[in-house]
């Protein structure tokens, strides 16, 4: 049967999971919104940068921004493989312990 520290125990890397699930999400979210909203917003301001011949903010529209959106869907699915086996690790070993 279960012991209780064993519960507070799993508890505590359910909600340590779950905070770095938070943090990465809150980054991610933060590349979407500089990405999406940032380089239109300041547009006239970026119009001197140039990227494969065509202005910052044109290209961010055209293309730019799907790739970086595409970029951070494989982000996502990356990071939260890698802390999902980690968590599954720990949750092993914990059960393994006698």
């Amino acid at each position: 049967m279960d012991k209780p520290t064993d519960h507070a125990a799993l508890q505590a890397r359910r909600a340590a999971h779950w905070r770095k699930t938070q943090r990465l999400t809150l980054i991610l979210l933060v590349i979407w919104l500089l990405t999406g909203f940032l380089t239109v917003f300041y547009a006239r301001e970026l119009l001197h940068l140039n990227l494969f011949g065509w202005p910052l903010p044109f290209y961010m529209a055209a293309q730019g921004a799907s790739l970086v959106y595409l970029a951070i869907i494989g982000a996502y699915a990356w990071s939260m493989r890698r802390l999902d086996r980690e968590f599954h690790r720990a949750q092993q070993a914990a059960e393994e312990q006698p």
